[in-house]
């Protein structure tokens, strides 16, 4: 069977692999993209059932395709952004094949390209775009052993209450997946411990504006780079049930128990840190610094937006706050189901380049490889805050078409334009 070839290949059809589809192709570049299932699969089964987006679809967008037949301040369902991510395909006409997986890509030895195995036939591209996303395998660490008498599943596999064994459920991790499934199944009448660690907890609206707008005029979402020290702290927000702010201390009010960071686990009892107050206090002060950003941003720009003074209002402290709980016994407490919402971890390794760090990072330059030829799109904080998100992840793409237009144009010349003819000649 002959070798397939073209410029670039994007590995990924979400919604990283379809913005680049866009700005490739308005460059003229010849290419291909390829998924190992359907357009924008994460989104569909790697989802709970009803997670809504985190931001209004009026900000959480493409450029240049609207969510139409939705209001513009609707957080809308995982179903409609994948059909939003799948209508965009056909708009900017993607390149797309679905069904194949990639299995190896190597540098070719004796030239410049891959030579890239998938299930479908070898191709060879003179550049490879990794457009696979940040979430690619749920991560359970290893603190409750599989023997233990209780079920164990990752947030990416959560999908409702009724999917679940009866009795009480532990959520690990107090992100905005963790704090969504720990309030959707405390509304649906289950007990729930809620494991909490460190988390900034914005508002969902302060006067009159969501916090994706107060993000973005205080220059939040541009922001080029971590502080250090916060590569790993987790962001609780949620657009569920219309959009509310996600505060700690008004879901212990309505039932669930909060506790600190899990530790270990032994003989049947789970251990937590000594540090929910401190964990709950860090977000809370974050909260209100967000609040005092937003009223010197209002002075100082003479805006009329109304105060706001109920946002400042505080939910007394539950008791889990005043007398923590440190160990809990799981059969004691009924609990049968501890679900982990801690994150996921990329895998690169079908990747034959020397493009990583000892941790198996990619070390790139907004998504420029060292490794000439290898691009990454869809990493978290690729250049900005926003990288991830639908905006955010565009912006990046365009700034990776434009590089591999500009090797392309180098690749193109020849040398004669450096030819100067003097003026005797």
């Amino acid at each position: 069977m002959p070798v397939e070839k073209i410029d670039t290949l994007v590995v990924g059809a979400g919604q990283a692999g379809i913005a680049l589809s866009e700005h490739l192709g308005s460059h003229g570049v010849p290419f291909l993209v390829l998924e190992k299932n359907r357009i924008a699969e994460a989104w569909r089964t790697s989802r709970w059932d009803a997670l809504v987006t985190n931001g209004p679809v009026w900000h959480d967008r493409f450029p240049n395709l609207e969510f139409n037949g939705n209001a513009p301040d609707e957080f809308v369902g995982k179903d409609r952004v994948a059909d939003y991510i799948e209508e965009y395909a056909e708009m900017v006409k993607a390149p797309v094949r679905t069904g194949v997986e990639v299995l190896k890509a190597k540098p070719i030895e004796d030239r410049a390209g891959f030579h890239v195995t998938t299930t479908q036939g070898d191709i060879e591209a003179t550049r490879i775009v990794i457009a696979t996303g940040a979430f690619q395998h749920p991560v359970i660490p290893p603190v409750v052993p599989q023997t233990a008498d209780v079920a164990q599943l990752h947030s990416a596999q959560y999908r409702n209450p009724d999917q679940l064994d009866d009795g009480a459920v532990l959520v690990v991790g107090a992100g905005s997946s963790g704090a969504q499934i720990a309030d959707e199944l405390n509304r649906a009448g289950r007990k729930v411990f809620l494991s909490v660690g460190p988390h900034d907890r914005p508002p969902r609206r302060y006067r009159g504006r969501d916090f994706v707008w107060w993000l973005g005029v205080l220059g939040l979402w541009d922001m080029a780079a971590q502080e250090p020290g916060t590569e790993h702290v987790t962001i609780s927000v949620s657009g569920a049930y219309g959009g509310q702010t996600m505060d700690f201390r008004r879901l212990a009010s309505e039932g669930v128990t909060l506790v600190g960071r899990t530790e270990s686990f032994t003989d049947g009892i789970m251990h937590f840190a000594d540090d929910v107050r401190k964990n709950v206090d860090a977000g809370d002060q974050n909260y209100a610094q967000m609040l005092d950003a937003a009223d010197a941003y209002v002075t100082s720009m003479g805006l009329d937006l109304p105060p706001d003074p109920e946002a400042r209002q505080t939910w007394p402290d539950p008791q889990s706050l005043i007398d923590p709980i440190h160990d809990l016994d799981l059969k004691e407490m009924g609990i049968t189901t501890i679900i982990w919402a801690t994150g996921f971890k990329q895998d690169f390794s079908w990747l034959k380049v020397d493009a990583f760090d000892d941790k198996g990072a990619p070390i790139h330059q907004r998504g420029v490889s060292k490794e000439p030829g290898v691009y990454f799109l869809g990493l978290p904080w690729q250049s900005r805050r926003g990288s991830t998100f639908l905006w955010g992840v565009w912006h990046d793409a365009k700034f990776i078409a434009d590089q591999i237009a500009i090797q392309r144009a180098y690749a193109d010349y020849h040398g004669e334009a450096a030819i100067v003819l003097s003026a005797a000649e």
